[in-house]
């Protein structure tokens, strides 16, 4: 299980985002990966006004804030097989 967080430098969402990615990852294992979207130029023309993004398994799930139960039970969805579905207001 893999999820990723595009952040930059000086986001503050950013780095609740990790935050609370981080406090679901001591309950569920998966791997964590923060990536500085200034580091890809088809990263940050992606996803400049919307960091932090989270991807699970490589579908955007999160942008902005990030609930840790809502994360937890998204994770927990894909751990059982179930699809990621976009909830309202996402539409990465």
């Amino acid at each position: 299980m893999r999820v990723d967080i595009y952040s930059k430098p000086g986001c503050s969402l950013c780095v609740k985002a990790v935050a609370v990615a981080e406090e679901v990852q001591a309950r569920l294992p998966f791997e964590l990966y923060v990536t500085d979207i200034r580091q890809s130029p088809d990263l940050f023309e992606a996803w400049r006004y919307d960091i932090p993004v989270v991807l699970i398994e490589g579908v955007p799930s999160f942008k902005h804030r990030v609930d840790g139960e809502a994360l937890e039970a998204r994770i927990r969805e894909v751990m059982n097989g179930i699809p990621i579905a976009k909830t309202v207001g996402q539409d990465g």
